[in-house]
């Protein structure tokens, strides 16, 4: 009974997560803004597939495909030591390019460049000391890229990493790399994202991007 009861608590969250209204880039830098400075969970929509991906196992609504979760705040750090302060409107909007938003600090979009680099014409490339890869010049591409086929929504939680993993065993997100080893495209993206970093330490220098 138990089982059965935690089972079905767990399909509700997950069924929950899918049903949450999805918003545009235009929509989340709306004013007033949409999206909670609170903690949760945010899933990401797209309405064209980022490279060669099997999207069948996939949730789909309304044209849309889910290909990625992420939670904020992440989960408390192993050392003890307190967190960078971080909400749903603060990872939400770097994702989506607010400010000086890049590949350096979003997985999201690293995998998107990543997967969309000869499309887009863009490649990662070490900026500044050199120390930080990002797609300079073509973060801007992608930004416009996500505001013409992504979409995010979200739910509220309290300790949003419970969720993640919930979610991660539930649903096919084959752009989520971390606790997501069972699904089979996350090889191939750790492949192309190690290939396209590899290939960045060997080209010049650039100039950090504003």
């Amino acid at each position: 009974m138990a089982e059965s009861m935690s089972a079905r608590r767990n399909a509700d969250a997950v069924a929950n997560f899918l049903a949450a209204q999805r918003y545009t880039r235009d929509e989340v830098f709306a004013d007033p803004d949409p999206v909670p400075a609170r903690a949760g969970a945010h899933g990401w929509w797209f309405r064209e597939i980022p490279g060669d991906i099997d999207t069948s196992g996939c949730a789909q609504r309304d044209g849309w495909t889910l290909l990625y979760v992420g939670v904020s705040p992440g989960p408390p750090r192993a050392d003890g030591k307190p967190q960078v302060p971080q909400d749903l409107r603060k990872r939400i909007r770097f994702h989506f390019g607010a400010g000086n938003a890049s590949a350096d600090g979003s997985t999201l979009r690293k995998s998107l460049g990543v997967l969309l680099g000869d499309r887009l014409g863009i490649e990662l490339r070490r900026v500044g000391s050199g120390k930080r890869q990002t797609f300079a010049g073509g973060e801007a591409v992608l930004t416009q890229w996500m505001a013409d086929n992504a979409a995010v929504s979200w739910v509220l939680h309290p300790e949003p990493w419970h969720l993640e993993g919930k979610l991660l065993n539930a649903l096919d997100l084959p752009l989520n790399i971390h606790g997501n080893d069972r699904n089979p495209f996350v090889p191939e993206l750790k492949k192309l994202r190690r290939n396209a970093a590899v290939r960045a330490g060997k080209m010049r220098i650039l100039a950090e991007w504003t």
